[in-house]
């Protein structure tokens, strides 16, 4: 999937800045937990169901691990907004180089990591990738239905 809306909180016909949040994080230890508390603030002050902020919690913290691990430095941008189509869209921009493979795979039972995107690509109701003309790195977001699945 490609991004071709930036930046892709603000479609076309605008949105209520209430309902779009961004903030910056530092690429290292910590900052997976912090994208994780700032979200899930977020949500419930939009009033959102328990089993969306969950599962876009655990959604954020997975794109945040791997801007984390792969981000080249700089700072982590996240983005959460209520989008049309009763969608919750998750962003996190780096700035590291072009990702060489997002293809969700199921790691080995003995493996410790790499079920990150498996998790969103079986979460998410859309996911995709591309380079991110805010930071220059990658761009990686997940949707999630407010309503049914």
């Amino acid at each position: 999937m490609s991004l071709h809306s930036f930046p892709l909180l603000r479609p076309p016909g605008g949105l209520d800045p209430g309902l779009i949040r961004w903030q910056a994080f530092p690429a290292g230890e910590g900052s997976v937990q912090a994208a994780r508390r700032v979200l899930h603030t977020q949500l419930e002050a939009w009033r959102l169901p328990g089993e969306v902020c969950a599962d876009a919690v655990l959604l954020l913290s997975e794109l945040t691990t791997n801007a984390v691990l792969h981000a080249g430095g700089g700072d982590i941008l996240c983005g959460f907004g209520l989008v049309a189509d009763a969608r919750l869209r998750l962003e996190v921009h780096d700035h590291g180089p072009a990702a060489a493979d997002l293809s969700p795979r199921l790691p080995g039972p003995w493996e410790e990591s790499g079920r990150g995107l498996f998790l969103v690509h079986h979460l998410a109701h859309a996911w995709g990738a591309d380079r991110s003309p805010l930071t220059g790195g990658n761009a990686v977001w997940a949707t999630l239905a407010l309503r049914g699945r």
